[in-house]
């Protein structure tokens, strides 16, 4: 009879009922037995770092490659001619989509923590996390390792939405191609955004990692947005002004800045601070005068440094952004993504906040 077995009476351990001080003892004994693995094999990869140390950016296939070959097959022919598309094409190496220099610049900066600290994992660990069929994984696998990537942690999900995994791969930050993915990863309250190539060909900083972010609901939260939508130009700076010294609520992308914060001052402590590979900028529509302090006393409020900060008041982003040419750069509003696009820059769309509601439709 059910319930009966030897171990599964009231006596008996139940999974279900192991404390979370158990589960945890025996992760950190799974860890360990990884580790000791990874330490008897002879090879220059880095083992990946512990998931609870590293700082875990997960990219969709179609961000890290492109795909649109391949997506159109899919969407016109169907799933079985899509896998057996790639699986004929296995050998054929994908060409960099719009995430790709991104994450070469996040190993690079691996390259260089494991120069100054070789046993620290407080590190970018990537993982590809993408809704593929394992069938597909060769072809995945010899585009990584004809690149030279080090991207050790798949996730394929068969057709699955993957959102799911990203919380167990602990992951901080979410990068794809398919808006619908990213909106319920933000709704999950993962830092996430939807990227999009760039319609010119730039050459981007292979010794520094730059990221640019927009302020307003991506850094911060839309509270203020939601002022200037509603309200106007003139009580948006009236609100700015009497709320100078409260500082914003976070928005989604805080949380990632503050990653980079963490990594910038391993740097710093090192004596490496004007030879950091890694460096942030605040590309806002506010203007300074207006509605700046509130923006570095949020800032100084958290702690965080930001190593350029730019007031636009309302000009365009897109020739600012020509002349950083960050790796990536988070917007809330798809016209910026757009004259960011044409310009060049690799851009990535933030859907958080009042302005989603504003999005001309696509």
């Amino acid at each position: 009879a059910p319930g009966t077995m030897s171990g599964s009476g009231p006596e008996g351990p139940q999974p279900s009922q192991k404390s979370e001080e158990d589960q945890q003892q025996e992760a950190e004994q799974d860890w360990a037995a990884a580790k000791a693995f990874y330490d008897n094999l002879v090879t220059h990869r880095p083992r990946p770092p512990k998931p609870q140390n590293a700082i875990t950016v997960a990219v969709s296939s179609r961000a890290l490659f492109n795909l649109v070959e391949e997506q159109r097959i899919y969407e016109e022919q169907g799933v079985e001619k899509y896998v057996e598309y790639q699986q004929k094409n296995e050998n054929i190496i994908l060409k960099p989509g719009p995430a790709f220099y991104f994450v070469k610049a996040l190993e690079h900066v691996n390259t260089r923590l494991l120069e100054l600290y070789p046993d620290d994992e407080e590190r970018f660990d990537i993982v590809l996390m993408t809704n593929n069929h394992a069938q597909v994984g060769v072809r995945l696998i010899n585009s990584i390792n004809h690149y030279g990537l080090t991207i050790e942690r798949f996730c394929m999900t068969g057709g699955q939405s993957p959102i799911g995994y990203l919380t167990a791969y602990l992951a901080n930050l979410y990068l794809s191609a398919d808006s619908d993915k990213v909106q319920e990863a933000i709704e999950a309250g993962i830092a996430s955004a939807t990227m999009f190539t760039a319609n010119k060909d730039v050459v981007y900083s292979d010794t520094q990692l730059r990221v640019a972010f927009d302020g307003d609901a991506v850094i911060f939260s839309d509270e203020s947005e939601q002022i200037f939508k509603e309200q106007g130009l003139d009580r948006f700076f009236e609100h700015e002004q009497l709320n100078e010294n409260k500082p914003l609520a976070q928005g989604p992308l805080k949380g990632f800045l503050e990653d980079l914060g963490k990594l910038q001052k391993k740097f710093y402590v090192k004596n490496e601070r004007l030879n950091c590979p890694i460096r942030t900028y605040l590309v806002t529509a506010r203007s300074a005068a207006s509605s700046g302090a509130r923006v570095l006393k949020t800032l100084r409020s958290w702690g965080l440094e930001i190593d350029e900060a730019l007031f636009l008041a309302g000009a365009p982003k897109g020739p600012i952004l020509v002349k950083i040419r960050p790796h990536i750069f988070f917007d809330d509003q798809m016209f910026h993504i757009e004259g960011a696009q044409k310009l060049g820059a690799i851009a990535a769309h933030v859907p958080y906040g009042i302005a989603q509601k504003h999005q001309k439709p696509a």
